[in-house]
């Protein structure tokens, strides 16, 4: 499988693991917020088998294992790059943005955990893609993840043109799902090259957040709030 990135240690991407967080490139989607657009070309590519001899030295120190990106569902390989993991004792969490539910129907018996990103309302996608997507591919893998017995989160981005209106769209959406989290943004240091991208926007405030995630409580059955 092809490696982006390799961050040896974290205590937030997995909840209440310790993980290493491994990042692929490549991406099917162009959010224009995204603060690891450097992912979307395959340079400074890590051999797998770097990571797999970390893996092997760290038994006992680290717990689970983090496959992030880019769109990691874009990858051939990922299903036998997480078989290998699984094997030498390790939990799994699979980032995705829900555009495969193909791949990740077939993945739900390999994984521990799941978290998906829900980056707009129905119908808003376009806020954050510049480009055609099929919406529904993103709905259908909601469910597929709330019907699997995965322990899993949604969340989204909080974006400062998202409303609460927008957030308690979502959260109908999913209605019932387990956890849903409301990360806040990140304000953009540069625009990574791409015109058009909104960088002058300020995050919004912790008290514009706490009224999307009391909207979103009516729907789901956990709100979290990050980065706030």
């Amino acid at each position: 499988m092809k490696i982006g990135g390799f961050l040896k240690n974290s205590f937030v991407d997995y909840p209440g693991v310790i993980a290493s967080v491994v990042f692929v490139p490549g991406c099917n989607m162009d959010c224009w917020y995204c603060h690891n657009r450097h992912l979307w070309k395959e340079v400074n590519l890590i051999p797998q088998e770097q990571v797999f001899e970390f893996l092997d030295k760290r038994r006992g120190f680290i717990d689970g294992v983090v496959i992030s990106g880019g769109e990691p569902t874009l990858q051939k390989d990922l299903a036998e790059f997480i078989d290998v993991i699984k094997e030498k004792g390790y939990l799994i969490k699979l980032d995705t943005n829900g555009l495969r539910p193909d791949v990740i129907e077939k993945l739900t018996d390999k994984i521990d955990y799941i978290a998906m990103d829900l980056k707009a309302p129905p119908s808003g996608i376009n806020r954050v893609v510049s480009f055609d997507v099929d919406e529904e591919l993103i709905w259908r893998s909601t469910q597929l993840i709330m019907n699997s017995g995965v322990d899993y989160e949604f969340r989204t981005t909080m974006m400062p043109q998202l409303s609460v209106s927008d957030i308690e769209k979502i959260a109908q959406r999913i209605e019932g799902a387990e956890r849903y989290a409301l990360q806040q943004y990140r304000k953009m240091e540069d625009t990574h090259g791409l015109d058009n991208v909104p960088i002058e926007l300020e995050p919004l405030s912790p008290e514009e957040i706490k009224k999307t995630a009391d909207a979103a409580s009516k729907f789901v059955k956990s709100v979290v709030v990050r980065g706030v």
